[in-house]
């Protein structure tokens, strides 16, 4: 099977998470996805397959060298995002782009155009998998897992290229934020690895947001608007007081690189009681540590404001920039750098404006930096990924299993 085919095959899988269930994994789809992976990896005469009950797969490449090699490990995720559907993709290849606008449903006029998305322009004369405009494609993270699988697929069939013991770990619900809470890291006995989980070719990430979560609920006083006066307290208009209290310039749409945000994600409210749901991100520690007090204070002000116990705060920490974990061991950098060079892709080391599981791994003794993957315009139906991006990470994976056998 090839690298393509085994795209085609696994965005077939519904395994979009649901961070509602409150079960690991958090759709049963990812279980039938682990189960169909399992079989392939015993088809190709891997070693040490174990899926747990909760969804995480594992497998062993033995090494191919006498030499003291270094065990490395390649994690890519099973779940599509809860963004949009994942049920009933159907991909198509549109070989030899030509920078033309790609017509992914006629019916309902969505349309792939460079016009609303310029990196189109990037990938012309290159094959490109696309939607067809209804659903996700699932390249995040169904690409990473093709390449890993073929990778490993490639290095049973050339035996002259040496290498240690490979681990390879496909994980539930990282969409949702939990990939890393169940993943058994002494199981996985590596002494490092890489997410295949990144974007565009060449993107190599060890830094990524601290983030944090609030959940901050208003309590109002409904009373009959006709007789309202000093009397109700509308949660709603409460809320909307704590919302304007923010820097209106420090949220997702006017931020970029290491600037950090606070971005509103939920809100539900009447009179009553009115529910605001943050997401806290920034990639300095010392100024994520200060937007989580300027939420406490600002809390305290509407209390002071409107009334003691007016507004309380739910304020929960979700993981840390993995940065610190990594830095003393670069040379795993390095030599994904080098790996890079060495099959033609330009290594674009930049930090990463969301989470991975590779941070919380990092953080429970796994150094885990993220490679690219290939995809493109995640999470929706615009997403697309070209068959050249994937090929380079596949032979990525090679190189970076050659060069530590060889480093060692």
């Amino acid at each position: 099977m090839t690298l393509v085919e085994r795209f085609l095959k696994y965005v077939s899988f519904d395994t979009q998470s649901d961070d509602s269930t409150r079960l690991t994994p958090s759709t049963p789809g990812q279980m039938v996805f682990a189960q169909y992976l399992k079989t392939e990896l015993e088809t190709l005469g891997l070693e040490e397959i174990t899926l747990d009950e909760h969804g995480y797969l594992f497998a062993t490449l033995p090494a191919n060298t006498d030499k003291a090699v270094p065990v490395i490990g390649f994690i890519s995720h099973l779940d599509t995002s809860p963004d949009m559907t994942g049920k009933d993709v159907s991909p198509r290849i549109v070989a030899n782009y030509d920078g033309s606008d790609i017509v992914l449903c006629a019916e309902e006029k969505v349309i792939l155009s460079p016009a609303q998305f310029p990196e189109l322009l990037d990938h012309q004369g290159e094959d490109l998998i696309v939607t067809n405009g209804k659903t996700l494609l699932g390249a995040d993270d169904k690409a990473g897992i093709a390449e890993i699988v073929s990778a490993i697929a490639y290095l049973k069939e050339h035996p002259e290229v040496k290498h240690g013991k490979i681990r390879i770990g496909f994980n539930p619900d990282e969409e949702i934020g939990e990939g890393a809470h169940k993943f058994d890291v002494e199981k996985f006995g590596c002494q490092w690895a890489y997410t295949m989980d990144g974007g565009e070719v060449g993107e190599l990430e060890y830094e990524n947001f601290n983030a944090a979560s609030a959940k901050i609920t208003f309590k109002g006083r409904n009373v009959h608007p006709g007789y309202a006066k000093n009397k109700m307290i509308n949660s709603i208009s409460v809320a909307n007081r704590f919302i304007g209290l923010l820097p209106a310039a420090e949220v997702p749409e006017h931020t970029s690189g290491y600037e950090g945000f606070y971005h509103l994600i939920a809100t539900h409210g009447d009179v009553e009681q009115t529910n605001l749901t943050y997401i806290i991100r920034d990639h300095d520690r010392e100024k994520f540590e200060a937007r989580k007090r300027e939420i406490e204070r600002l809390v305290n002000q509407i209390n002071t404001e409107f009334g003691s116990g007016t507004a309380t705060l739910d304020l929960y920490d979700q993981y840390y920039n993995m940065c610190e974990k990594i830095e003393p061991v670069m040379h795993i950098i390095d030599t994904a750098f080098v790996a890079m060079e060495a099959v033609g892709v330009k290594p674009n080391v930049r930090p990463i404006r969301g989470g991975t599981d590779g941070a919380q791994l990092s953080f429970k003794g796994l150094p885990c930096p993220n490679i690219f993957a290939g995809g493109l315009n995640f999470h929706g139906r615009y997403e697309f990924v070209p068959v050249q991006n994937m090929e380079k990470a596949m032979k990525v994976i090679v190189k970076i299993a050659q060069l530590v056998a060889e480093q060692a």
